[in-house]
């Protein structure tokens, strides 16, 4: 009786066709190197510690550049990339003219439990360990960076090789000058000492 019938001969039983043990061996190896490597590259990116970009929820504002945002059940230390606004908690420095305000301002447009996009550059975060990003409000698409520099909150600060923005912000902030918007006609500049 031929391998592909059943013994009545209705044909209802064929022939399975087998690989050669060497082109099963060969596919299993295959599939394990693959798998080795995938793993050695998931490895080499959590190396890394800091969460990818993408979606977070306020959880206070520090200053006027700086928040704390949930990404993904950790908080982190956000430092607004493209902006500097007069201080008001820096441990060597008195508190800066129009400090308050930008932090007021910061507190208004971005109140704890605001969603909000979180867009980083080139480097993640800064010397003090800090979350390096421009923030994006989800509910209006405010984009926050920006719109400090353009009330005149803040100065704009490039700070190479984040250039995402570079140009935006500089502009807003000649706007903002031209203008005598907040920090430009309340104190002259950025940075200038509270009188």
């Amino acid at each position: 009786m031929p391998p592909d019938q059943s013994p009545g001969g209705t044909g209802l039983f064929t022939q399975v066709r087998t690989q050669p043990v060497e082109q099963v061996g060969t596919v299993f190896i295959g599939v394990v190197m693959g798998l080795a490597i995938l793993g050695m590259i998931l490895a080499a990116c959590s190396q890394d510690q800091s969460p990818p970009a993408g979606l977070g929820t306020v959880v206070g504002v520090i200053d006027g550049d700086t928040v704390v945002i949930d990404l993904g059940g950790n908080d982190e230390i956000v430092r607004l990339l493209g902006i500097d606004t007069p201080e008001t908690v820096h441990p060597d420095r008195p508190v800066e003219c129009f400090g308050s305000e930008a932090s007021a301002r910061m507190a208004l447009l971005l109140p704890p439990g605001t969603a909000v996009l979180v867009q980083r550059d080139v480097e993640t975060r800064d010397r003090y360990g800090r979350l390096l990003a421009y923030i994006e409000r989800l509910s209006d698409g405010l984009a926050v960076n920006a719109s400090m520099v353009e009330r005149g909150f803040a100065a704009s600060l490039h700070i190479s090789p984040n250039d995402g923005l570079r140009h935006k912000l500089a502009a807003a902030e000649s706007r903002a000058r031209a203008a005598g918007l907040g920090l430009w006609s309340a104190c002259g500049g950025a940075h200038e000492p509270l009188s």
